[in-house]
């Protein structure tokens, strides 16, 4: 005996739509998963996943009002679809573009932070504070920061005239300060390595 779950063309086209938000949410979930497990690759999942989303938001925006929760239609229906939930309601974009929106911040923070590490050591030279215990722990700040930069390459210079500078108050006594041609060739350095810097930013903008 056949059941017809409609009574007009407008309930059969709300019952399709109600299949289809079923049917991306349940592709979206296996898709994560197999991306999740390295079973797809990043080039094929990233222009699936976008479709995916593009058809699920079309959809959703057209059922707002039949559809006010995703996340209640997905519990009335009994899917189990954490990953696509996320995907398609919280994030709204494919994992890798989200990745890489966390690589571009977590860079310009980077960027920032040695900025504000060059600057600090460079004013602090220029009021006279030029005890090794004074510098030495603004040098070793300087270099932690620039470590964290893998755009940076690896023998950037002034990496290097950092750490020859670090080694040497290393050397010296806590108390012990810097001789006025001394901290005269650090604040060249520390100059001439920001301006490098800077210049080796892929985009100078984010700095």
């Amino acid at each position: 005996m056949e059941v017809k779950l409609w009574n007009d063309k407008s309930e059969r086209e709300t019952y399709e739509n109600f299949a289809e938000i079923y049917a991306i949410i349940k592709t979206t979930e296996k898709l994560e998963k197999a991306y999740i497990r390295d079973i797809i690759l990043s080039s094929t999942y990233e222009p699936e996943c976008q479709k995916l989303i593009a058809h699920f938001k079309t959809l959703a925006s057209a059922l707002k009002d039949t559809i006010p929760s995703i996340e209640r239609f997905a519990d009335t229906y009994k899917m189990d679809c954490p990953a696509a939930l996320y995907r398609l309601v919280t994030s709204g974009v494919p994992a890798t573009v989200e990745h890489r929106r966390v690589s571009t911040e977590g860079t310009a923070a980077f960027v920032a932070e040695c900025v504000q590490n060059f600057i600090t050591a460079m004013d602090s030279l220029k009021l006279n504070m030029v005890a090794v215990d004074q510098l030495h722990p603004l040098l070793t700040d300087l270099s932690l920061s620039l470590n964290k930069l893998s755009i940076l390459p690896v023998d950037f210079e002034g990496k290097m005239k950092v750490n020859q500078w670090i080694l040497m108050l290393s050397k010296m006594e806590a108390a012990d300060e810097l001789k006025e041609e001394q901290a005269r060739q650090l604040h060249f350095d520390l100059e001439s390595s920001y301006n490098s810097f800077m210049a080796a930013l892929p985009n100078p903008s984010i700095g």
